[in-house]
Formats: structure tokens, C-alpha cells, sequence
């Protein structure tokens, strides 16, 4: 009967059984973990992960003059347009479109027409009122002239030598000249042509003396002064040298920047307008190192810059102050005077990391050595 009951209920004596094997073997698991716990903490301690090692270079930094480069053009120093300044028919031209002309050199001459008889009836007039002033003027101390007699014929004198001036002046405008050394850059009227006061004649550019214009930053605009040197790079190759004539004291509204004008010496006619240049002004004088570009990073924001490890061997980053670039480098400023860059592995790590420095020294000196042991081999 005992037997049956326990039959009826070995569904829940085996899984009452199958549950005390099952906190026993837990406690036996926990006991074993206890037991075992001061070995383990050991072994944490022992195989802690290594240092990663990265390549350096300890250097120095260098007073440079900081140079400021941008991209601009060249340009004639002077474009003028050049109108009629009385009318008349075109009867010869002097220069051809592209023609160095000297200063009062000619350009376009017009008809005279009836201008020298004019003239000669002014200076005519001139003589007439100049004799009766002189006649008023001896009368009047006689007493046969008013005062305002003789002002009137002072008047008319004056109005006469006026005229005159006007008809040399008419003369002169018949002949359109060079108002400067320059090139003839455009030429809007042919030989019978007639023309008003105020018709366009010609478009003259001073190209003796050109210009590099470009646009400089807000923030370098306070180192570029009226006068100091600098120099540009032209898409020939040409190098030329010159001083800077001009800096805009307001910026452009639309981009902040300040036009800045190179002037360049051209006597020699071999430079050309409108070629794309790249200026370089000289600025401050500023403590850089010079890097070769491979050796610049990115950081964990995108910024660019160079990867160096402190006394305390843990790697900061500073961003990028590229002073000066050349074909040789590019100098960056910003970084402490001596400095402990980072040439391989900077990719690897990341700034507040703590490194192993391995100096370029040791591995060249390694290398050396390991070539000499393979010649001594064979």
C-alpha cells in the first residue's frame, strides 16, 4: 500500500530529486570559483595586453617666416577707354590692335575741317580786344572812359582769349594720342568712320606694369601691409617678384575677404594679363616643424593634424597649422617647440593612449646592423 501511494506520486519525487542535484552541483561550482579566485586575479594581473608600439621622431622647431598663399591672376595695371572728344571723320589711325604705343603716341587722327580757320579768327579776335583795352585804358586817365567802360572792354578780352583756348583745344582733340606707355587693346573705329563727342575710339591697358590680384581670409589680412614684397608663380612656371601696391580696407560682403594687388614689373613685354597665378606674401615669423604630409591625420571628429606622445608617453593630437608648404614638406606650427611626433602607427591609436615610442634611430641602427651580418654571411 506504502508502495503505491509513493508510485502515485514519483512524478514529484523525481523532479524534487532532479532539483537538489542541480543546487548541489551550483553550490559545488561556487565553492570550486572561491577556491580558485586568488590564481585567477594573479593571471588578470600577469597577461595584462601590451603597449602598441609606434614609431617616432624627435625634432625641434625652426623660425620660419609664415607665408600666405592664395590664387588670383595678373591683370594690366591700368584699362582705360578712351572717347572722342569732339566730332569729325576718321582720316588715319596709328596703332594696329595689340601694338605697344608710347605715351602722346597716336592712335586715331580726325579731320580738321574748318578748325584751323577758326583758330585764326580767335586769335584775330584776342588782338582786337586786346588794343581796345589798351585804347580805354589811356582814355580813362584822361578822363574820357567810365570805369565800367574799361571793365567791359577787360571783359571781352577775357571772352576772346577764351575762345581761343577753345579752338587750340579743338585742334588738339582731332588727334587721339596714348595717354600713357601701354598697349592699343582694342580699337572701335576704321579710317572714314565719323564720330561724335563721346563715341567710344579705344581701349588702352597699361601692360608694362602688371598686377597679381587675389583674395586674402579675414584672418591673414592683418599681415599683409601696403609695400612689403612678396612674390607669385605664374601657370608658365615664370617666377616674378614684386610689392604690394594695394589691400582693401572693407571686406567683400559676400565672401570676407580683402583684395590684395601685387605690382610687377613688365618693361620687357614678356609677361601676359589674365593668366592665372598663385601669390605668395610673406607674414609673421613663427617657431614650425617640418613634416613630410604623409604624416598627417585625422582625428576622432575629422579634424586634420599631427599625432605626438608627451613625457608622460601618451599620444596628443594637435590640428594642423600648415605655416608654409613646399615640394620639400610643409612646415607646421602649433606644436611644442620639442616635440615627439609620431612617423608610423599614427593611424593605430588614438589621442589620451598610452604607447610604446619606438625612436627611428634604433630601427635604422637595426637595420644596419642586420645588413651587415647578411654580408659577413656570404
Amino acid at each position: 500500500m506504502v508502495f503505491e501511494k509513493l508510485k502515485a506520486y514519483k512524478s514529484w519525487i523525481t523532479s524534487g530529486a532532479i532539483a537538489g542535484a542541480i543546487a548541489l552541483w551550483l553550490l559545488s561550482g561556487q565553492t570550486a570559483v572561491d577556491d580558485s579566485a586568488p590564481p585567477t586575479a594573479t593571471m588578470t594581473a600577469t597577461d595584462a595586453p601590451e603597449r602598441s608600439s609606434v614609431r617616432v621622431r624627435q625634432q625641434t622647431a625652426e623660425v620660419i617666416t609664415r607665408e600666405i598663399v592664395v590664387n588670383g591672376r595678373t591683370a594690366p595695371a591700368r584699362i582705360v577707354e578712351l572717347n572722342a572728344e569732339t566730332d569729325g571723320r576718321v582720316t588715319a589711325v596709328g596703332a594696329l590692335r595689340g601694338e605697344r604705343v608710347d605715351e602722346d603716341g597716336i592712335i586715331v587722327r580726325l579731320d580738321r575741317r574748318d578748325r584751323a580757320a577758326r583758330l585764326a579768327q580767335a586769335k584775330a579776335t584776342v588782338r582786337q580786344r586786346e588794343l581796345e583795352y589798351e585804347a580805354r585804358t589811356e582814355l580813362q586817365g584822361e578822363s574820357y572812359v567810365s570805369e565800367a567802360q574799361l571793365q567791359q572792354a577787360a571783359a571781352d578780352l577775357e571772352a576772346a582769349r577764351a575762345e581761343l583756348t577753345r579752338a587750340e583745344l579743338d585742334i588738339g582733340y582731332a588727334t587721339i594720342r596714348a595717354p600713357f606707355d601701354g598697349a592699343l587693346q582694342e580699337r572701335h573705329v576704321e579710317v572714314g568712320d565719323f564720330v561724335k563727342q563721346g563715341d567710344p575710339i579705344a581701349t588702352f591697358v597699361d601692360e608694362r606694369t602688371l598686377i597679381v590680384s587675389a583674395d586674402i581670409s579675414e584672418f591673414d589680412a592683418h599681415a599683409v601691409t601696403k609695400g612689403s614684397p612678396a612674390s607669385a608663380e605664374l601657370a608658365t612656371g615664370e617666377a616674378v617678384r614684386g610689392t604690394i601696391r594695394y589691400v582693401a580696407p572693407v571686406a567683400d560682403e559676400a565672401t570676407r575677404t580683402f583684395r590684395v594687388e601685387l605690382e610687377v614689373d613688365n618693361g620687357d613685354g614678356t609677361l601676359r594679363a589674365g593668366m592665372t597665378a598663385k601669390l605668395s606674401i610673406p607674414a609673421e615669423r613663427v617657431f614650425a616643424h617640418k613634416i613630410s604630409p604623409s604624416l598627417l591625420t585625422l582625428d576622432e571628429e575629422g579634424n586634420l593634424g599631427v599625432k605626438i606622445i608627451n613625457e608622460a608617453g601618451v599620444v596628443e593630437f594637435f590640428p594642423a597649422d600648415i605655416a608654409m608648404s613646399s615640394s620639400e614638406g610643409m612646415w607646421i606650427a602649433g606644436l611644442p617647440h620639442a616635440a615627439t611626433i609620431i612617423t608610423v602607427g599614427q593611424g593605430f591609436v588614438n589621442a589620451g593612449a598610452t604607447v610604446a615610442a619606438v625612436p627611428e634611430e634604433d630601427i635604422d641602427t637595426a637595420v644596419a646592423i642586420k645588413a651587415g651580418e647578411t654580408t659577413t654571411r656570404k
